[in-house]
């Protein structure tokens, strides 16, 4: 016969039962529980004497013993419900106190009705439970307090200016500062001291956050620095603490702290990405304020049960995978649990070192690493048809412009015909999505690098236009702040020699994104895409206002710690042949689209038909294997008719210039 439901919640709550009994018996965990056993036998007591005074040793000393004993046993039954003897001291948190306050309530509110089927409650003042139960919370708190104190060490305190400690002057006045205090004060070999807040609140200011006092405004700051100062308690370091801060504050706060002769750092924010340390604890240390800081916009909040909710169980390819932005996709996809990923590349120590990199991060998940060229179609084909993909990136792609320029054919067989290839492959192997990523320098070419990348997103649009299994998702943006061959490493390096720093133009301009807010909204991107039925639509990537190169330049300078134009010279040196001075995200007669997702925009460029686009494309994979360069470029134009009459403004331009 079949368990009937009694039986079976019996059989569950016998099971439950031994689990906490044999949790109760480690030793750690069994001297705990003795421990508050023990100091509820003592609340009842005390509350005995508290409430009778010396009238309590007229009663029988046995009863009142009895009593107690009876109210410990319930306490130890409770206890084994709630299970506060778990609970680890040191951490103790305002959670722990809820729980050790509602334990407390339940024995008394169990005790009550036990004791007074008894005896009635005969020989019991009725406030004697109350005064117990306020006695056991208190009994039950002090210790883990305690204990919770000597380990943060807040009785010793740090002093300011001894030796190996920073002074710190926080900059946020919210829960990642109230964080970040915490992370310190409980730390004891942390090399900082705390001297103060400033906020943007004004509300907040002459409060206290876990000692430390909001000393002013953020407008206050030269003024609160001095104030410290004259205290001796000027501090080293000005650390942002505030998740809402944008490029031009962190500018505000940078010269203050220049001025001052402070520091500027920051800790990192919590978010879907987070900062561990080696020991998977939060990192919180204060560090450098980088250039994405200075140039950063607020993180855009990304629909991220959805961009989990693509990945999660698939197979997965990544091409370019070695790449800036491949190996960056490459990381957040193998977070998202993918069924499979595999990694394509043929540059062999870019993909040793991302699938090295994958399989330390992630030593469960199942990764294919596959050396390959997207020129080589049959390689490509083979690939597709072995892996099974169900989505593919491709990040495949030659992108440095003046490299392009001077190897148009290698950059058009790449950029161009390994699309196709890939594309093809996808069509043929059953792939759900193929999502291309392009580049702002498709708009309006004045380069082959970007006609090369138009011509790659108009075969994908076309694609997408036949309306076949493979839905085809095209991403546009612009530069990288740190991807290979782009101007940041060049400063860098440039800076490290002790300048100078080159710029081709004083007003040319660039939109610029950090890799991981790029691929971020890549993948949302993508997944927006796949759920809307926009064929032949490409996903453009809202990057706020472009920045002039050369005030990148100052303020890489001035992260250096060095003064632009005095300690480090910038010197103009031209525009670079196939470069503009502006770039563009949408052309003029293609506007923008909202979507309903904040940082991702619409564009539906017009595309030609399929048929027309493959056989061009066939003609110019002809002519590169043919090295016929004259015919290449004849096809180029053909498809990216806007590149002849854009190049002829930006030749004229330099010869203006």
């Amino acid at each position: 016969m079949p368990d009937s439901p009694f039986t079976s919640a019996v059989e569950t709550a016998r099971v439950a039962i031994r689990a906490r009994v044999r949790v109760l018996f480690q030793a750690r965990n069994l001297a705990v529980f003795v421990h508050d056993v023990a100091v509820a036998a003592a609340a009842f007591v005390l509350a005995f004497y508290l409430r009778l005074g010396d009238r309590a040793f007229a009663l029988r000393l046995d009863d009142i013993f009895i009593m107690a004993a009876a109210f410990a046993a319930v306490a130890a039954a409770v206890y084994l419900f709630t299970g506060i003897y778990r609970h680890v001291w040191e951490y103790v948190s305002a959670r722990d106190a809820y729980h050790l306050a509602r334990t407390a309530v339940i024995v008394v509110l169990v005790f009550l009705p036990a004791w007074f089927l008894i005896n009635r409650l005969e020989a019991m003042p009725r406030s004697l439970p109350v005064l117990s139960g306020v006695l056991l919370a208190a009994f039950l708190a002090g210790p883990r307090l305690a204990v919770r104190l000597a380990k943060d060490h807040r009785f010793r305190g740090r002093a300011p200016g001894a030796p190996g400690v920073s002074t710190l002057l926080l900059i946020g006045a919210g829960p990642e500062a109230e964080q970040f205090v915490r992370a310190v004060e409980r730390d004891p070999t942390s090399p900082f001291t705390i001297v103060g807040m400033v906020t943007d609140k004004a509300g907040h200011i002459g409060q206290l956050i876990h000692g430390v006092e909001v000393l002013g405004h953020d407008d206050d700051l030269p003024r609160v620095i001095d104030q410290l100062a004259s205290r001796d308690l000027k501090p080293d370091k000005l650390v942002l603490v505030r998740s809402d801060v944008g490029g031009d504050l962190i500018r505000h706060f940078l010269d203050v702290a220049q001025s001052a002769g402070c520091q500027l750092a920051r800790v990192p924010v919590p978010t879907i990405v987070r900062a561990y340390d080696d020991d998977g604890e939060m990192d919180l240390r204060p560090r450098p304020v980088a250039l994405e800081d200075l140039l950063g916009r607020p993180q855009l909040k990304l629909d991220r049960d959805a961009m989990a909710a693509m990945i999660a169980g698939r197979r997965v390819l990544v091409t370019g995978a070695g790449g800036s932005i491949g190996a960056e996709l490459v990381r957040q996809i193998s977070d998202a649990n993918p069924a499979r990923l595999t990694l394509l590349d043929h540059a062999e120590f870019n993909l040793y070192a991302i699938d090295l990199e994958v399989r330390t991060r992630h030593p469960q998940q199942p990764v294919g690493t596959v050396l390959a060229d997207v020129r080589d179609a049959a390689r490509i084909s083979e690939v597709i048809a072995k892996e099974k993909p169900e989505l593919v990136f491709h990040a495949a792609a030659l992108k440095h412009v003046p490299m392009v320029e001077t190897n148009p054919l290698e950059g058009l067989l790449t950029n161009v015909i390994g699309t196709r290839h890939v594309a093809d492959a996808c069509v043929a192997g059953g792939v759900a999505a193929m999502v291309l990523i392009s580049t702002d320098k498709a708009v309006n070419p004045v380069n082959i690098m970007g006609a090369s990348k138009r011509i790659a997103e108009i075969y994908c649009q076309a694609c997408d236009l036949r309306r076949g299994s493979t839905r085809f998702i095209t991403v546009r943006f612009g530069n990288v702040l740190g991807s290979t061959g782009s101007v940041v490493p060049l400063f860098q390096k440039q800076l490290d020699a002790g300048g100078p720093l080159t710029v081709t133009h004083r007003e040319v301009e660039r939109f610029f994104m950090t890799t991981r807010e790029a691929v971020e909204l890549v993948l949302q991107a993508a997944a927006l895409g796949r759920g809307r039925d926009d064929q032949g639509a490409i996903y453009v990537l809202d990057m706020g206002q472009p920045v002039k190169i050369i005030d990148l330049a100052r303020q890489m300078i001035r992260l250096a710690g060095k003064v632009p134009e005095v300690d480090i010279p910038i010197v103009i040196t031209g525009l670079r042949p196939g470069e503009k001075l502006y770039e563009e995200l949408f052309r003029r007669e293609e506007p923008p689209v909202g979507t309903d997702m904040a940082g991702v925009l619409l564009s539906r460029p017009q595309v030609a038909d399929y048929g027309l686009v493959a056989s061009k494309l066939a003609a110019l994979s002809e002519a590169c294997r043919r090295r016929d360069m004259g015919a290449a470029l004849a096809v180029l134009h053909d498809l990216v008719p806007e590149l002849s009459q854009a190049r002829s403004s930006a030749s004229s331009l330099r010869v203006v210039r």
